[in-house]
C-alpha cells in the first residue's frame, strides 16, 4: 500500500487529500502520480472506480503551481476531453476539491446549455479547460479558444470516445496542439482502435495496466437469469421489490429501451428515472442528484451516458440487455463493490443474447452462475446456452429490438395492391347511339402523351360544364381538336 504522502506531493495537496478522507493511493494513482509529476506521457488501463480522474487531477495542479505563468484570454494552458457531460463536471468538480489551497482556475464547457457563461469564463482566462469535443470545437469555429498554449492533454475515456464517432473530432482538436506538450490518455478498455490512437498521439509513453483487461472485480457476486424477452420488465420490477437493492444501476441497450424500463417501475411503484443522450443536461443532473441522494432506487442508463456516473454504494448492477462486447459487462459491474465493498451483478439473457452471455464468459475466463429458481426462468434460452451448438446470431449491435415486429411483418404475405388509377375512372356517362361499346376513344392517345398535365380533367357532359356554361351542354371543342372531352386551351391573357 502508498501513502500520498510518499508520492511527492505538495503540502497543499496532501492537504486536501486528507479533507477528503484518503491517506492511501489507489494502485493506478502509485503508478502513473510519480510519472506525471516526472513530464512523463502515460497511457493508463483502469477500470472505473479506480481513482484515475485523482490520478490526473493531482499531478497536473502540482505541475502548474511549481510552473506558474500568466494566462492568456482564450488560453488555457491544460486540456482535458472527455466524451460526456457528466463526467466533464464531475472532472470539474475533482479540480476544485483537490485544487482548493491552490490558485488554479478551471472551466468545463460542454452542449446542451447555452454557450455565452462558457465564453465569458474562457475570455477571462483559466488554466485548466474541460471540454467534451463537440462544444470545444464550436468555440474553436468561433476563435473564443485558443489551443496553442496547451502545456497538458488529457484524453479520458478514450474507449467510449471512439464508439461515440468523436474519433475525426479528437484528431481534429490534436491537430491544433502544440508538439511540444505532456499528454495523458485512460481508458477501461483497450481495443485496437484505441492502442492506434495512443500511438499517434503518445511520446515514448508510460503504459499503467492496474488490472488486466476485462478481468472482473472478485468481489462482485455474479449471475445470470434465462428469460424470455416479454418477461423481462415484469422480473426486473419483481427483483427490485427486495429491499437489499436499495441503489440499482439497470442498463439498457437503447434510449427508448431505458425510457420504457424507466416508466415500467414507476408504474409499479419503484422510484426510477432513465438518463441517456436524449435527455436535456438539466434533466440528466436532476437524475442523477435524486439517484446519489437516495430519492431513487433505479436508475436506468445506457452505456454512453453511465460513464458519466460516480456514485458509491451502488448495491447491485442489473443487466437488462446484455452488452454486445464483453469488455463493456466488464465496465458495467465494476459501478458496484466499490471502496472495499461487496457488490452484486444481476444479468438477463434472452434466447437472441446467448452468444453475447457466451463471449461474456470466455473473455472473463469464467463461467456466470446460472439462477433458475426465479418465476421467469426460460428453460429453452437456458437449453441453447448449455448447448454445444452454436447459439443464435444476435441482432446487429445497437439494433432496436423492435426490429424483431418489423421482421415479422415483413414476412407476411404482402396484401395485395390497390388497382392502379387508370382502371379506377368514374362513371362514365351513357353511350351514344352509334357507338360500339369498347370502342377506343379518340383522344386516348393525346391524353396518355399527356398524362402529367396538371391541368382539370374534363368533365363527363352529364355533368354540366363547370366554367360558367350551366346549361349542360358540351362547351365546343377547337377547331381540329379530335375528341369533345379534350379541355380547350385558353390563350394567356394579355396582361
Amino acid at each position: 500500500m502508498t501513502e500520498f504522502s510518499g508520492l511527492g506531493l505538495i503540502e497543499p495537496l496532501l492537504r486536501a487529500v486528507a479533507e477528503e478522507g484518503y491517506s492511501t493511493a489507489t494502485p493506478i494513482q502509485a503508478g502513473a502520480i510519480p510519472l506525471l509529476l516526472a513530464g512523463r506521457d502515460v497511457l493508463g488501463l483502469a477500470q472505473t472506480g479506480t481513482g484515475k480522474t485523482a490520478a490526473f487531477t493531482l499531478p497536473i495542479l502540482q505541475r502548474l503551481f511549481q510552473n506558474k505563468k500568466r494566462v492568456a484570454a482564450k488560453s488555457p494552458r491544460v486540456l482535458i476531453l472527455t466524451p460526456t457531460r457528466e463526467l466533464a463536471l464531475q472532472i470539474g468538480d475533482s479540480f476544485t476539491t483537490y485544487g482548493r489551497h491552490l490558485p488554479i482556475r478551471r472551466t468545463v464547457i460542454h452542449g446542451g446549455v447555452g454557450q455565452s457563461p462558457q465564453v465569458s469564463a474562457i475570455a477571462r482566462g483559466v488554466e485548466v479547460l474541460i471540454a467534451t469535443p463537440g462544444r470545444l470545437l464550436d468555440l474553436m469555429a468561433q476563435n473564443h479558444v485558443n489551443l496553442g498554449t496547451i502545456e497538458f492533454f488529457v484524453l479520458d475515456e478514450a474507449d467510449r470516445m471512439l464508439d461515440m464517432g468523436f474519433i475525426r473530432d479528437v484528431r481534429k482538436v490534436v491537430a491544433v496542439l502544440p508538439k511540444d506538450r505532456q499528454t495523458l490518455l485512460f481508458s477501461a478498455t483497450m481495443p485496437d482502435a484505441v492502442v492506434d490512437l495512443a500511438n499517434s498521439i503518445l511520446t515514448d509513453a508510460e503504459r499503467i495496466e492496474v488490472t488486466p483487461q476485462s478481468t472482473t472485480v472478485e468481489r462482485i457476486n455474479q449471475r445470470v437469469l434465462f428469460v424470455d424477452r416479454a418477461d423481462k420488465r415484469r422480473l426486473l420490477a419483481d427483483l427490485l421489490e427486495d429491499s437489499a437493492m436499495a441503489r440499482t444501476i439497470v442498463f439498457a441497450r437503447t434510449k427508448h429501451g431505458a425510457d420504457r424500463i424507466a416508466d415500467h417501475l414507476k408504474k409499479a411503484g419503484i422510484t426510477a428515472d432513465a438518463i441517456h443522450g436524449d435527455k436535456s443536461q438539466s434533466a440528466r443532473v436532476r437524475a442523477l442528484e435524486s439517484f446519489r441522494n437516495g430519492e431513487l432506487r433505479a436508475l436506468v442508463a445506457t452505456d454512453i451516458a453511465a460513464r458519466g456516473i460516480d456514485i458509491d454504494g451502488i448495491s447491485h448492477v442489473i443487466n437488462f440487455d446484455l452488452p454486445n462486447e464483453p469488455e463493456s459487462y466488464v465496465h458495467r459491474i465494476g459501478r458496484t463493490a466499490r471502496a472495499g465493498t461487496d457488490g452484486s451483478a444481476v444479468s438477463f439473457c434472452d434466447h437472441e443474447e446467448v452468444g453475447y452471455l457466451k463471449d461474456i464468459e470466455k473473455t472473463i475466463r469464467q463461467p456466470i452462475p446460472a439462477d433458475t429458481t426465479h418465476p421467469y426462468h426460460a428453460v429453452e434460452v437456458a437449453q441453447i446456452h448449455a448447448s454445444s451448438k452454436p447459439p443464435p446470431r444476435p441482432k446487429a449491435p445497437g439494433s432496436n429490438r423492435n426490429q424483431n415486429n418489423r421482421n415479422q411483418q415483413q414476412a407476411r404475405p404482402a396484401a395485395p395492391k390497390a388497382a392502379p388509377k387508370a382502371v379506377q375512372q368514374p362513371a362514365k356517362a351513357p353511350q351514344k347511339a352509334g357507338k360500339p361499346a369498347g370502342a377506343p376513344r379518340p383522344d386516348a392517345a393525346r391524353n396518355d402523351q399527356n398524362r402529367h398535365d396538371r391541368r382539370p380533367a374534363p368533365h363527363a357532359v352529364s355533368h354540366g360544364n363547370s366554367h360558367g356554361n350551366g346549361s349542360g351542354k358540351q362547351a365546343p371543342r377547337a377547331a381540329g381538336t379530335p375528341g369533345g372531352n379534350t379541355p380547350m386551351r385558353r390563350k394567356p391573357n394579355a396582361a
